[in-house]
Order: structure tokens, then C-alpha cells, then sequence
């Protein structure tokens, strides 16, 4: 048998290296999930915040029962976080990212299963084919969230100190800015930045009828919260319309349930307006597409 040269097992090892994983995108990784919006609004909208996960049977039969958490962000960012106590946690807000944010969490949410406690999570940057979040969770178990003033739940009770947990945990802890969750509508918060107000809602239906229902409030001179209130724009993200409302600094929370419940009242009826836009809404619907915001 001929021997192979190290010149070409060096290319061989060469080609290896530049194989890539293809990336996907999937523009509404959420789909299919309960509480698709409250998956929106968690990822994009709220500073600190958990809920827990139920895993799908086979990943039980797989893994056993564990207790997993869904968390807003985790210490430097990290995908996930397997705690000494057994406890597990996936990080929605992360530093790296694929197409499919739903593949990368659960390539996430299956590193940590695998992962002793105690142990730091090894998770790919991108993860190619493979199980989607869909695939290991119980699709129709809602969201149950629980709003935090700070990140200490990333701590157990009898955890160590972690230096480098820590200064993370300080450092996240004053980004954070007071945040309510709404009742008037799943995937609605009100939070309070340096001089103004804000309610920001997940809308649950498709880009395109949505946005056809902001247009028509628009043009009817509806789509404000109250008088004192401004509507401040949109942004798309992960298949789904966000708008955005200004509002007075000082007013309080509740005060924001009454008006946002009448706007989704004005909101629905919009969505079953079945027909062409009028030329005014049809202007309101440019004006809408022409003021998206880049804001979270």
C-alpha cells in the first residue's frame, strides 16, 4: 500500500477546515410555539426575566426529568448555564447567533443536558441541522414569566462566588430599566428609560394583515394610546410586528392597561376589515413602513 505524503494529508486537513456549517434563516423561529409573541417579547423587549421550560417525552425518556429555565439573558451572555444544584438554564439574548434562533436554543438547551453540573456549557457557534426548539420542548405549554429587579436568580441559594458571575450579575443589573408585564394583552410591556415611557406590544398575527390594521388606525386617527400618548413607530423582528408607543415619564404603569385593552379592541376589529386600503391608508401604511425603529 502506497503511503500518503504529508503534503496531502495536509490538504485533506486544509479542506476540513474550510468545510462551513450552511446557515438557514427562518424568518419566524418562534412559529409553532404557545406564546410565540411572549418568546418575541423576551428576546427583544424585557432586561431580566425567566420561565420555565417543559421538555418534550422523548427528551425525557432521553435525559430524565430536569428543571430547565428559559432566562432572558445569562452571566457573559452565555447560551446556557447548567448549575451545581442540577438546575439548567437557556439564555434567550445571546452573543452569537444563526438564521435560526430556534435551532441555535435548542442545540443550546441540549449542550447543557449533556453538560454535568457544575460544568461550563460548550455550545457551537452555529449548530447546523438538528433539533429545533419545537422538537424538545412541550409546543403547547405557555409561558409562565416571572419579571426580576435584577439577576440574582442566575445564583442558587448555596452557590459559591463566582468572581467572574458576579461582576456580570453587577454590571447587567445596572443596565436594567423598570419594566412592567401589561395585562390588557399577552406580549404587551410598559418600561421606563431616562426620559420617557414606553408600552412595546408583540403583535401574534402575520407581518402583512397586521400591518394593514396599524394602517387603517393610522389613518383613522386611532392608533394612539390617549392624548398625551405618541405612537413612536415599529420594528419587525423574528416575523413579527412590534409597535411602540411614548408616553408620559411619571404615569404609572396600570394606568397604560385601560388604554392598551381599548387599542386592541380598535386593533381587532381592524384585522377582520376585509378589502383593498383606501388611498389614505394606503399612504398611513408607507408612513408606517418608512418609521421603523431600530430600538429594543
Amino acid at each position: 500500500m502506497a503511503k500518503r505524503s504529508p503534503r496531502g494529508d495536509k490538504r485533506e486537513k486544509s479542506t476540513e477546515k474550510r468545510q462551513k456549517v450552511r446557515d438557514i434563516f427562518v424568518p419566524r423561529p418562534f412559529a409553532g410555539l404557545a406564546d410565540e409573541p411572549e418568546w418575541v417579547a423576551l428576546r427583544e423587549l424585557v432586561p431580566a426575566a425567566s420561565a420555565p421550560l417543559t421538555l418534550a417525552p422523548q427528551m425525557v425518556a432521553e435525559a430524565g426529568e430536569r428543571s430547565v429555565v428559559l432566562a432572558t439573558v445569562l452571566p457573559m451572555a452565555w447560551p446556557a448555564m447548567h448549575r451545581a444544584d442540577g438546575t439548567i438554564f437557556i439564555g434567550l439574548q445571546r452573543q452569537v447567533n444563526s438564521g435560526d434562533v430556534s435551532r441555535d436554543l435548542a442545540a443550546a438547551l441540549i449542550s447543557a443536558l449533556q453538560t454535568q453540573p457544575g460544568q461550563p456549557v460548550a455550545v457551537p457557534a452555529l449548530a447546523g441541522p438538528g433539533p429545533r426548539l419545537q422538537d424538545v420542548l412541550v409546543t403547547d405549554a405557555p409561558l409562565d414569566v416571572t419579571l426580576h429587579d435584577g439577576f440574582e436568580f442566575w445564583l442558587a441559594a448555596d452557590a459559591g462566588d463566582d468572581p467572574r458571575v458576579k461582576e456580570s450579575m453587577e454590571r447587567a443589573n445596572e443596565s436594567i430599566y423598570p419594566t412592567v408585564r401589561l395585562s390588557a394583552a399577552p406580549a404587551a410591556y410598559w418600561c421606563q428609560v431616562p426620559d420617557k415611557a414606553h408600552v412595546r406590544w408583540a403583535l401574534p398575527d402575520d407581518e402583512d394583515p397586521a400591518l394593514d390594521a396599524l394602517a387603517r388606525l393610522g389613518a383613522a386617527d386611532a392608533i394612539k394610546l390617549g392624548d398625551d400618548t405618541r405612537f413612536a413607530g415599529m420594528f419587525r423582528t423574528h416575523g413579527l410586528l412590534v409597535p411602540v408607543w411614548d408616553l408620559p415619564r411619571d404615569t404609572p404603569a396600570v394606568d397604560w392597561d385601560a388604554p392598551l385593552a381599548e387599542f386592541a379592541k380598535r386593533y381587532n376589529e381592524a384585522l377582520t376589515v376585509t378589502g383593498p386600503l383606501t388611498p389614505a391608508e394606503r399612504r398611513a401604511r408607507q408612513g408606517l413602513v418608512g418609521r421603523q425603529l431600530t430600538l429594543r
